[in-house]
């Protein structure tokens, strides 16, 4: 174990990772994980003295450092050069890089050479490590959700996993990987670079030293559902980072249902069926594979949370449960309007991006759903900072 100056285990930064928030929660708990949620003004006020760990999960880095400000961002680099240890996974190990809090001396590969879309289960080449547990693996297949690409350029930073090729799960964008020899035509139709194989070899999770701390950043989400290899990693880097264990599992599955929950999933329900039922995504494990131009992931995401607030809604605010259900019954109605235009447009033909719109129409209620960022945005953000406030108060 690294830099065991502290004592209180391991704290996990719930700010701005939604989704991904929600997922790595389940799985530590699932782990008999032990830690203590934090919000970026807890950081600022010094909540992590007394934590051997700061934990960051996925989501937006850039959102991160905005929560965090710069006396967040100091607290945190302050913590881990006196010794404490930070991990983070996907936009969690995107915070740590030198473009965010500067604790390794790692940049990201420039979004023109990255291949930006790749999702689900891949190989990875090991390199010997206490955090892939007993027996010298060298190859494993693990999940990457959509992630950055590693360029490291410090003598002090060790590569602990390399990409090594796509599986039979793999995707690029909305397409399967396995068995596609052509990747230049589609290439230039999508107007992205798409062939895993220009990811090979490159950094998949790293390790560094800042100041007496121990730094661990991966693109591989060790916390993805039903991941047995990534749930032993898990639990052997909270271990190798000074992260404790109860040894007791918890599950946070739906509890009660009643009429508030009925409220507040029903709309997403509906949604998410009306999705699938016109092929604009489809079942993929716990999560779902959109068609390119829609923005699956946030129905996704609002549809995951609301699960668990549905799941404890007898312990959360009624007035702000009750304005979430309001927001989000008015959210989903216009996104049926909307996905059904990006349905025609599909089927006429159109090749749809975030960035792009066939009509005037379109372009309005994507901007008001969502804004025009890729990142989050419009009322989809106002709705998740709702749940997301709930969340962090009921699951503490």
């Amino acid at each position: 174990m690294k830099g065991n100056i502290h004592s209180r285990g391991a704290a996990f930064l719930w700010d701005e990772s939604f989704l991904w928030g929600l997922a790595a929660f389940r799985a530590l708990k699932a782990n008999g994980l032990q830690f203590g949620l934090l919000r970026c003004d807890d950081v600022k006020r010094g909540a992590l003295a007394g934590y051997s760990l700061l934990f960051v999960p996925g989501g937006w880095a850039s959102n991160k450092l905005k929560a965090l400000g710069p006396e967040g961002a100091l607290a945190v680099r302050e913590f881990v050069e006196a010794g404490g240890n930070y991990f983070g996974i996907c936009g969690g190990a995107g915070l740590a890089t030198a473009e965010g809090l500067g604790l390794l001396p790692v940049a990201r590969r420039p979004l023109k050479e990255r291949v930006p879309s790749l999702s689900g289960r891949v190989r990875s080449r090991l390199i010997s490590h206490p955090i892939w547990g007993s027996g010298e693996k060298q190859h494993e297949e693990f999940h990457i959700w959509w992630p950055s690409q590693f360029v490291v350029s410090g003598e002090n930073t060790r590569v602990l996993a390399e990409f090594d090729g796509p599986t039979e799960d793999t995707f690029s964008s909305d397409i399967k990987a396995a068995g596609i020899k052509d990747w230049t035509s589609l290439e230039q139709s999508y107007g992205l670079n798409l062939d895993p194989a220009k990811m090979h070899g490159d950094p998949l999770a790293v390790e560094g030293q800042y100041g007496r701390g121990n730094v661990l950043a991966s693109l591989i989400h060790f916390d993805t559902p039903d991941d047995a290899a990534g749930r032993a990693v898990l639990g052997n880097i909270w271990r190798y980072l000074g992260g404790t264990a109860s040894g007791a599992t918890a599950e946070t599955e739906a509890l009660r249902a009643g009429r508030r929950c009925a409220a507040l999933l029903g709309p997403i329900e509906e949604l998410m069926a009306f999705g699938l039922e016109n092929s604009l995504w489809s079942p993929r494990g716990w999560i779902i594979q959109w068609r390119r131009g829609v923005r699956g992931l946030e129905y996704a995401t609002l549809y995951e949370m609301a699960k668990e607030l549905a799941a404890m809604a007898n312990g959360a605010p009624d007035t702000r449960l009750d304005e979430l259900s309001q927001r989000l019954g008015m959210f989903c109605r216009k996104a049926k309007a909307l996905l059904t235009m990006e349905k025609a447009a599909l089927s006429s033909g159109e090749a749809l991006s975030y960035s792009s719109a066939p009509s005037p129409e379109m372009k309005a209620l994507r901007e008001e759903l969502f804004s025009s960022s890729k990142s989050h945005g419009g009322e989809f953000k106002k709705i998740l900072d709702i749940a997301d406030n709930l969340l962090f108060e009921t699951l503490e």
